[in-house]
């Protein structure tokens, strides 16, 4: 579905499904700072209330913590919303909307 790290591909490589019109937009990241949060500060939490460690030490276990559970999840986050869009119909994903779109000739990709 990717042709880089965040990047979605013009049509599936395996079923020739256009993938340029999806809109994830900022929804990926939002999630992924709901998800990571879920974890990062309760984790914090626990370990400031059993140790009750300094400063710099929070800073050493959770900034990598949260910055590798962001990049680790972003990716198939962002995979899960287009699929999400591509499953409700969502942005250009509905066939009779295509149709009609190419008959209006208001919505044509450009770059095909």
């Amino acid at each position: 579905m990717f042709r880089a790290f965040l990047k979605v591909a013009d049509r599936c490589s395996v079923c020739g499904e256009a993938l340029y019109h999806q809109r994830a937009d900022d929804a990926p990241a939002y999630f992924v700072i709901l998800i990571v949060g879920h974890f990062v500060v309760p984790a914090a939490l626990s370990v400031e209330i059993t140790y009750a460690p300094s400063y710099w030490v929070h800073a050493a276990l959770w900034l990598p913590a949260a910055t590798g559970l962001s990049l680790l999840l972003l990716q198939p986050v962002k995979g899960a919303l287009v699929g999400l869009q591509w499953a409700l119909r969502m942005h250009g994903f509905n066939p009779a909307e295509a149709s009609t779109e190419l008959a209006s000739n208001s919505l044509i990709d450009p770059r095909r």
